[in-house]
């Protein structure tokens, strides 16, 4: 502190530093104007002022209520699309007397088309045409075809080959392994085709002999065509056809008829139709 302030009252003056806390001092307790909000530092509640009350009310006038979810879920329940239904698909079983030319010639066609097939002889045995008429090659069902092929390429290939036998046993024996019988098997189909009328007796007798313990429908249909290779190839198309007009049928049991009636218009062969039961 200058000496001379304490003794010349004319230049005395209040020290800076000693006025800074009376001005502090002072704004603390200079009363500042009340907005809504309580001053007492004790209070923690906050009063709003009152224009802020008056907006807030009406804006809550005009919202409208929120709906309940789970009300306007149950009153307005979503478009979703229904689920298709299952759809089993048939099983067919094409059926000659052998299980080598005209039934397997169907069973190539059907398999390479996608369709679930499988195919059976109703003989007592195999047989196949021989150096002449009075001589057949006579084999027991279950018999391989590998192993009828190596047999007959053995005896004669330029007759075998020149009969087509040889081509038929190799196309057989990339299908399945040998010739089944059908009064043998145990599988339960829903259609058998047949490709001549005593097949289709066969197999009708055979399955009224069961007794239907299983009380399943199956359809029985005879396409005739004769034993040659030239004419098992038309009668291939000619099922192949026949299986996608059923395949397709919403109901079977409803429809054959209909799809019965328009095979035999598209196609030269004789028809046979009969209910039967597993």
């Amino acid at each position: 502190m200058d000496p001379r302030r304490a003794r010349d009252p004319r230049i005395a003056r209040t020290d800076p530093r000693q006025q800074q806390p009376q001005q502090l001092r002072q704004q603390l307790h200079t009363p500042t104007p009340n907005n809504g909000i309580n001053s007492n530092p004790g209070s923690h509640s906050v009063t709003p002022p009152q224009p802020f009350v008056t907006a807030m009310a009406t804006m809550s006038s005009q919202v409208p209520p929120a709906a309940d979810a789970s009300t306007s879920a149950l009153s307005h329940p979503p478009n979703l699309p229904s689920a298709p239904a299952f759809k089993t698909r048939p099983l067919f079983c094409v059926v000659c007397a052998s299980n080598q030319n005209r039934s397997m010639e169907g069973h190539f066609v059907l398999q390479k088309a996608g369709f679930r097939v499988i195919s059976y002889g109703t003989g007592s045995a195999v047989r196949l045409p021989g150096p002449s008429i009075d001589k057949p090659n006579i084999y027991p069902f279950g018999t391989p075809y590998e192993d009828i092929f190596q047999e007959l390429q053995a005896k004669d290939p330029r007759l075998y080959t020149a009969n087509g036998l040889l081509q038929m046993l190799d196309r057989n024996r990339s299908i399945k392994l040998a010739p089944e019988r059908w009064q043998d098997s145990k599988t339960v189909a829903d259609i058998v085709i047949t490709c001549e009328e005593r097949c289709f007796d066969a197999v009708c007798d055979d399955l009224l002999s069961r007794g239907g313990e299983f009380n399943r429908v199956v359809h029985v249909i005879n396409v005739e065509i004769k034993d040659n290779h030239e004419e098992a190839l038309i009668a291939g198309k000619a099922m192949l056809d026949l299986a996608m007009a059923i395949e397709a049928a919403d109901d079977i049991d409803e429809n054959i008829d209909a799809i019965l009636q328009v095979q035999q218009e598209k196609h030269p062969h004789s028809l046979l139709h009969a209910v039967a039961y597993y």
